[in-house]
């Protein structure tokens, strides 16, 4: 593979988008404003979406310059420079397998699935020699859902996960990691699927299963007049896509099971503290959590100096 989209200007280049909802429209809107903004840039955006409304909104933000509905994919595949597919997991599958024949030759096409090990084996075969396929995760995004809710400001100082493949080009890596840099993301971290899925049963889908049964454990609806702030962070997650974390809490069971076991024998020490009013063995837990946080914190700024 040549490389032939690093041998020019990314401000003029064709970026196809294909699923314009939160994710994808926070993604457009950050390479429109940071990338297609500039004088002289000539780029464009393209999408494509079940939405209707969401492709003629998006016209008229002047974000994409055109809407193309699924069965017209492949017309603006074969435009795109770059292409985002920005579906949930099991649709990324399918629509890469679907249309790789459709995908422009020398182009970079990328995911931002939340499950990677499933995806990867999945696709196999199906990326041809001559599409440059990586694959990635954006962690950021909103408990709100649609492109109405879309803002390019989300990505300001999050992570962006790759998992390079051996057939990757440097070249285009390297353009890659310039790209998500440029619309905000301040740290790039490169890892394999399985270590990316373990990761993110932790961080993310664990934290959303808690936040989901602590409201499920509500007395009543009326405990938030109560509220002085902490359930309401600890809660801001609850407010899930259920068809999509249905999805990727079943599609990574395996990670997320062992981290959920993992959670609950935690939760049983500190249950057992407490009904043994054993505050000597109860101050120094919380004590070990509170060192343990702090070095989370440390190691977290250490590594975006």
């Amino acid at each position: 593979m040549s490389g032939r989209i690093v041998s020019q200007n990314g401000a003029h280049l064709t970026y196809g988008f294909v699923g314009l909802g939160l994710m994808g429209g926070s993604l457009a809107k950050a390479i429109r404003a940071n990338i297609l903004g500039g004088s002289g840039a000539t780029g464009r955006i393209l999408a494509c979406d079940a939405n209707a409304a969401s492709l003629r909104q998006a016209e008229a933000d002047g974000i994409a310059a055109a809407g193309f509905p699924p069965e017209r994919a492949d017309a603006m595949l074969a435009q795109c420079d770059v292409v985002f597919v920005c579906l949930y997991p099991h649709a990324t599958l399918e629509f890469i397998t679907a249309h790789r024949h459709s995908f422009k030759p020398e182009s970079v096409v990328t995911d931002i699935s939340g499950v990677k090990t499933a995806l990867l084996e999945g696709l196999g075969g199906s990326i041809r020699d001559d599409v440059d396929f990586i694959s990635g995760h954006p962690m950021a995004g909103s408990e709100k859902e649609g492109y109405a809710h879309a803002a390019g400001t989300i990505f300001s100082n999050r992570n962006y996960i790759l998992m390079p493949r051996p057939e990757n080009t440097p070249e285009h890596l390297a353009f890659f990691r310039n790209l998500v840099t440029a619309i905000g993301f301040t740290r790039i971290i490169e890892t394999d699927a399985h270590t990316h899925d373990r990761k993110i049963a932790f961080t993310s889908q664990l934290c959303h299963v808690i936040a989901s049964a602590l409201v499920d454990s509500a007395e009543d609806t009326s405990i938030t007049a109560f509220g002085g702030g902490s359930f309401e962070d600890l809660t801001r997650i609850a407010l899930i896509n259920a068809p999509l974390w249905t999805e990727l809490f079943t599609a990574n069971r395996t990670e997320l099971l062992a981290h959920m076991t993992a959670f609950c024998q935690s939760l049983e020490k500190f249950r057992r503290c407490i009904e043994d009013a054993d505050e000597e063995r109860l101050h120094a837990l919380l004590e070990s959590v509170r060192v343990k946080r702090t070095d989370m914190s440390r190691i977290d700024m250490k590594d975006r100096s």
